[in-house]
């Protein structure tokens, strides 16, 4: 396996969860792909990914069959066997098989076709499901399924030329400045997002300056500007410290909770040649 070294022992763990859910690569008989988190399908695909593992790992290769097994003709994936189809779902799905180099592949040419032609009218995405009832917030989009759907279409090629994407982009830089909850599923800028997390899992300060700061729409913007000094504010001798950690990963070494990690303070330099800097 082409794991670096140093990480090996995370990776056994990563692995060791394989079958928690009742059947192979972190799946329940069903097949429902984000069932078990933070040892999903879809999660552990990206730990693994972040760790050094190559796609054309054998274990990475059949996940990813696995996942594109949920892949419908219209271009949405239906995750769970018995639900329906939900942007959100579509868009972690087809960020994960974009991070496992498929972004190229007709199915998901398709997929990211689909999602331009269900994009919400404020420049996001998001699903007609209440979970906190209905209210003026819920008529805004879903952050954080906005900010994954920019993270995948970035592997697609002329990705900064599409007027859709910029428009998704202003959205996300508006809500800089709205702070509040917002969308269906509430996800706002308050004391939790302003944390950083990592690995990338969850709407937070750190995942939102990394993935802007690969579309020009935002790398000048004032607002996505703050957000980066704020996230800079947060570094100690030159390194991502992470602040916050879901408690069932706080036993891997590259992502230890109030410890400097150096995978995630590689992706901070990743923003640095984004924006040139």
């Amino acid at each position: 396996m082409t794991v670096e070294k140093q990480y090996s022992s995370d990776f056994e763990v990563i692995l060791s969860h394989k079958h928690d859910n009742g059947d192979d690569l972190w799946t329940p008989p069903d097949k429902r792909l984000i069932k078990g988190s933070p040892f999903s399908t879809l999660e552990s695909v990206m730990y693994l990914l972040e760790l050094g593992m190559e796609p054309t790992e054998s274990i990475l290769k059949e996940c990813a069959e696995l996942i594109f097994s949920t892949w419908k003709e219209e271009g949405g994936f239906k995750l769970y066997p018995k639900g329906s189809i939900y942007p959100c779902l579509t868009i972690h799905a087809a960020n994960t098989l974009c991070h496992l180099g498929f972004a190229s592949d007709v199915r998901l040419q398709k997929t990211f076709q689909h999602l331009l032609d269900i994009q919400y009218v404020d420049g996001g995405w998001r699903c007609n499901k209440f979970s906190f009832g209905r209210g003026p917030e819920t008529e805004y989009s879903n952050p954080f399924p906005t900010l994954t759907a920019l993270n995948a279409f970035r592997f697609n090629n002329n990705y900064n030329k599409e007027p859709a994407l910029n428009k998704a982009v202003e959205f996300l830089l508006e809500h800089w400045r709205i702070r509040k909850p917002i969308g269906p599923c509430h996800y706002g800028i308050g004391t939790l997002f302003m944390q950083v997390e990592y690995p990338f899992r969850n709407y937070n300060i750190f995942e939102y300056v990394y993935v802007l700061s690969f579309y020009d729409q935002a790398k000048k913007d004032k607002r996505f500007l703050e957000a980066l000094d704020a996230l800079k504010s947060k570094m100690v001798d030159g390194e991502i410290v992470v602040e916050r950690v879901v408690p069932k990963l706080a036993g891997l070494s590259f992502c230890k909770k109030g410890k400097a990690s150096n995978l995630a303070t590689k992706r901070y330099h990743e923003i640095l040649r984004n924006l040139q800097i």
